[in-house]
């Protein structure tokens, strides 16, 4: 074969191998959408700090995988189902997205996970907490990522049992989300020992808790629960403390973000338990992402906002391996590897989407112990992901295959 007939040969190939390899990547371009809170109760927790969790996950990529760009959009749900449906729509049918993350509420993120099934695309919830997101409608191409209300009830509840706290009054979010830690933590509670003496659901979201308040004062239950979030858990704290509750009894936030313990304030917060997937002074890896996001966002990362750069930063890897960005095919990826990175500890995927995973068991310094801004927890201890995540259940068909 002569020499120009061999580089045209070569050239052949080359083209062919160009052409596969950008096969590989629909659109040309792995677009990741984050559907958040931008202007409602959970913007704090979640909101544009999810947005820049998730573009700095994409910097870290170099903004390329399988040499095709990667691109962050970002849109505002309004913590609305039919509204995270029909901006989840577009986005699949015109914008060219390939995954969704952040979910504040676990009914936007069910909303969402089953057009994506039936688009063909990726669901990745860090603020969608529900563990009804691993039931019935589970779906394949979804992952639970940062944590749900059981994980985060069990630390919470078990630590407070064992400590002799045996009687639970709630106060409980009037929604998915709210039930869901409800429901999470009074399994918990009856397995160690302790019993429910009563519950007062609120509207969400809420702003007066007193009534809510005195019912669960006049209860003489060793422990509030709070079954909320986001500023609903910043009022009723604070609306606590008025009354002068925390006193005689326990105020128990059963989800309860750094965002919230810093608009509580140390004075209001201290003392209290609470679990977490991610605290940004745990180690140093921590440290250092952490500080990557102070400078865009002038504060420290939620664990929400933080489950967001993980879950992206694990879907572009995922595409990275498998070579291609089809959904199931990455899917499959996530599910053969193990998650350490600056956020997630010994993360396995399992068929259900739930991301198992070690939890932190922390409890809010008191005002003399805190040396810096944002210093804000003691860990108490590390707990296992297979302690405190709950059991594959056998309503996600999924488990059964």
């Amino acid at each position: 074969m002569k020499l120009n007939q061999i580089a045209v040969a070569l050239l052949a190939l080359s083209t062919a191998g160009a052409v596969h390899a950008q096969a590989k990547i629909s659109d040309d371009v792995v677009k990741i959408g984050v559907l958040t809170d931008l202007s409602g109760v959970y913007s704090d927790l979640a909101g544009n700090g999810s947005v820049i969790a998730a573009r700095l996950a994409a910097e870290e990529m170099g903004n390329k995988v399988l040499g095709k760009p990667v691109e962050v959009v970002a849109a505002d749900h309004q913590n609305k189902p039919d509204v995270a449906a029909n901006l989840a729509r577009e986005w699949f049918d015109q914008g060219k997205v390939d995954m969704i993350t952040d979910f504040p509420t676990a009914s936007t993120a069910l909303a969402v996970m089953e057009i994506a099934k039936q688009k063909n695309r990726v669901t990745m919830p860090s603020a969608g907490l529900s563990t009804a997101i691993l039931g019935e409608k589970c779906s394949p191409l979804n992952a639970q990522w940062t944590t749900n209300t059981y994980a985060l009830a069990a630390g919470t509840a078990r630590a407070l049992v064992k400590e002799g706290k045996k009687t639970w009054y709630f106060i409980t979010a009037d929604y998915t989300f709210g039930h869901s830690l409800e429901k999470d933590a009074t399994e918990v509670i009856k397995e160690n020992g302790g019993t429910v003496v009563g519950v007062s659901r609120h509207p969400f979201p809420g702003n007066d808790f007193s009534s809510f308040l005195l019912k669960a004062q006049a209860s003489k239950a060793d422990v509030i629960a709070l079954a909320n979030a986001g500023n609903d858990t910043v009022n009723a704290v604070k609306q606590a403390n008025e009354f002068g509750i925390n006193k005689k009894q326990i105020v128990a936030p059963l989800l309860t973000y750094i965002s919230d313990v810093h608009s509580m304030g140390l004075p209001k917060a201290q003392g209290m338990y609470l679990t977490e997937a991610f605290y940004w002074d745990y180690d140093d890896a921590s440290r250092a992402w952490a500080k990557k996001f102070f400078e865009k966002a002038k504060k420290m990362p939620t664990a929400s906002q933080a489950g967001v750069y993980s879950a992206t930063l694990s879907y572009l890897k995922a595409i990275e391996a498998a070579g291609t960005d089809d959904a199931p095919t990455v899917m499959a990826k996530l599910r053969e590897m193990t998650i350490n990175d600056a956020v997630i500890r010994n993360g396995k995927l399992r068929a259900d989407g739930a991301l198992v995973h070690d939890m932190l068991l922390l409890q809010v310094k008191t005002p003399a112990e805190s040396k810096a801004p944002w210093d804000y927890y003691n860990v108490k201890s590390v707990l296992k992901g297979e302690e405190v995540f709950p059991k594959p259940q056998a309503a996600c068909a999924l488990n059964k295959t």
